[in-house]
């Protein structure tokens, strides 16, 4: 222990870590697999210990001894007796149960063995009756179907047994894929170190536990590099899946710019098209759809259609319940989950750690931001009073009634368009959630209108000429809140959003954080995040929400309030 530590460890598993002392960073990476930052603003960092993050240590290779020496080296007071205790009680659950192969000579091919070595817990799982319908009691434990290896392992979790996963995986069909050095483009590509770090770390050493994960990066670190430097590791055939038509043309093209891949290596499975080849990008919504209610979901052969040795899943926090049905039985494919959070609005962060794995790789925005990795974004709310004659209306209108009122303010208009006009020298999104206010903004401000309607082709060019600088202004529903490559976007405004989503605040922030290139002898462009907010409202209740979500990943966070007077009322 000693004063000028930067760790102060809690009796409630939470951690504080004093950036301004001088081991912060040292005593950051120590903690970091181990502990889940949650708070991140100005002077206190913090952490906090819970069981899913001690059995992704665990899974990672980390021992109860390790994270006690990483916390003593580093506190600046005596550790809290109990909680040293609480620690490796929780980490020595992770292990007691194993899933592994069969083990007789000529057995069972299509089974797998669950060893407990422990009676009472061996009891505990057959009695619980979710697990009756998978398991089978044997000699060491119980044997299941190799098509329930995530279900079980998914029950398992909720039991508090997460299971450590040593049964083999497949290696799929070969595939030779390798990084260029220099992009077909003609630009330097060299990977970034924390990207060649987060690859190698899911890929690890290619033994037991190894070859699967999650890895967590901020939006515009490049996670899709980071997924292709994974793929060139594996070098075997590999099916991505991601969540829209946009997001998976972003994935060919950059398949084609960065690796050495050929075109007709390379197919799209979508709704536009429904090709296979050793590198197939697909989308969820694909996969999830079927022609009646409750029916059989026909696209899931896809998962069938090759020897997959890999599969990607692009903002994995999104993985739609029905793919978790998949996942499951995928379970002897080598798997890795990127996203910006594991923040899940469902709370199944427990089931993208046993059917895609645990978090193998994290970095915070405000490090990369620091090192000019991500641009420096400022985060700002605007106020406006709700017009007098919505008052009533609002007054008497339903709980979800009374937030589209507030929502659809229409003195939004007039701010928006203020605010584009004094943002010139920026490529600006204008992001909301319900269609008839965005299609007056994009009236407004003759802007082209990019919704769930607008037809993939349409996109692709309006998207296109953004990219370009052909067009600085675009109105965006909530379909561009994720896996949108919009590199020179500098300011975001959000109009509406979805009842204070920490998630899709994320998301839309992640937008505009691409580093944005510094003109000759100046520095980078900083970005912009505005949200428009009606006071004394609903709305401003669901704003105070993802404010303090922002606030807590460090991003300084203004208040302004503009008066309808001062903007002279709506108008069209």
């Amino acid at each position: 222990m000693d004063p000028a530590n930067p760790l102060i460890v809690q009796s409630d598993r939470t951690l504080l870590l004093d950036v301004h002392a001088p081991l912060a960073e040292a005593a950051r990476i120590a903690i970091m697999p181990f502990a889940e930052l949650e708070k991140s603003p100005e002077h206190i960092h913090t952490f906090r210990i819970t069981p899913l993050s001690l059995w992704n240590a665990a899974g990672a290779g980390f021992t109860p001894r390790d994270v006690i020496k990483a916390m003593e080296a580093y506190t600046r007071y005596p550790i809290p007796l109990g909680v040293l205790e609480s620690f490796g009680d929780t980490m020595a659950r992770y292990g007691k149960v194993r899933m592994t192969a069969a083990g007789e000579p000529g057995g069972d091919a299509e089974k797998l063995a669950l060893i407990v070595d422990n009676k009472a817990v061996k009891a505990e799982i057959a009695a619980a009756k979710a697990l009756d319908k998978y398991l089978e009691k044997t000699a060491l434990g119980f044997s299941l179907k190799l098509t329930d290896r995530g279900s079980v392992k998914r029950e398992l979790i909720r039991l508090g047994w997460p299971v450590k996963d040593e049964a083999p995986l497949a290696n799929g069909e070969p595939l030779e894929i390798c990084l260029r050095e220099q992009c077909a483009s003609g630009k330097e590509f060299i990977l970034r170190d924390y990207q060649k770090e987060a690859a190698a770390s899911a890929a690890g050493d290619g033994g037991p536990g190894t070859g699967y994960g999650v890895i967590v990066l901020p939006c515009g670190s490049g996670k899709t590099v980071v997924g292709m430097a994974f793929m060139s590791l594996l070098k075997t055939n590999t099916l991505i899946l991601t969540t829209n038509v946009a997001a998976v043309h972003q994935w060919m093209d950059e398949l084609l710019d960065k690796t050495l891949l050929d075109k007709d290596q390379i197919a799209e499975y979508s709704g536009d098209s429904k090709s296979v080849a050793p590198v197939t990008v697909a989308t969820y919504q694909i996969l999830t759809w079927r022609p009646v209610k409750d029916g059989p979901f026909p696209h899931f052969r896809l998962f069938r259609e090759r020897p997959w040795g890999l599969i990607i899943y692009d903002e994995v926090h999104l993985l739609p319940a029905p793919v978790f049905r998949v996942a499951a039985e995928l379970q002897a494919v080598r798997r890795l989950g990127l996203t910006a959070t594991l923040v899940r609005e469902d709370g199944a962060e427990d089931a993208v750690f046993s059917l895609v794995g645990p978090k193998r790789y994290d970095v915070p925005w405000k490090d990369l931001e620091s090192k000019g990795w991500i641009a420096c974004a400022f985060c700002t709310e605007i106020r406006l009073d709700l017009p007098e004659e919505l008052k009533a209306l609002y007054a008497v209108a339903s709980p979800r009634e009374k937030y589209r009122v507030a929502s659809e303010n229409p003195l939004k208009r007039i701010v928006v368009a203020q605010l584009v006009e004094n943002h010139r020298e920026d490529y600006i999104l204008v992001i909301g959630q319900y269609i008839s206010q965005l299609e007056s903004i994009a009236r407004l401000l003759r802007a082209p209108l990019i919704t769930g309607k607008t037809p993939n082709a349409e996109r692709e060019r309006i998207y296109g000429e953004f990219r370009r600088g052909k067009l600085p202004v675009i109105v965006v529903s909530k379909v561009a809140n994720f896996a949108i490559d919009l590199p020179d976007a500098s300011m975001a405004i959000q109009v509406s959003g979805s009842f204070g989503s920490r998630q899709e605040e994320a998301q839309r922030l992640g937008r505009i954080l691409r580093p944005k290139p510094a003109a000759e002898g100046l520095p980078g462009r900083n970005s912009w995040f505005y949200t428009l907010v009606s006071r004394f409202t609903v709305e401003e209740d669901f704003a105070a929400n993802r404010q303090k979500f922002l606030a807590e990943q460090g991003y300084k966070y203004t208040i302004q309030h503009w008066t309808g007077e001062e903007l002279g009322g709506p108008h069209e």
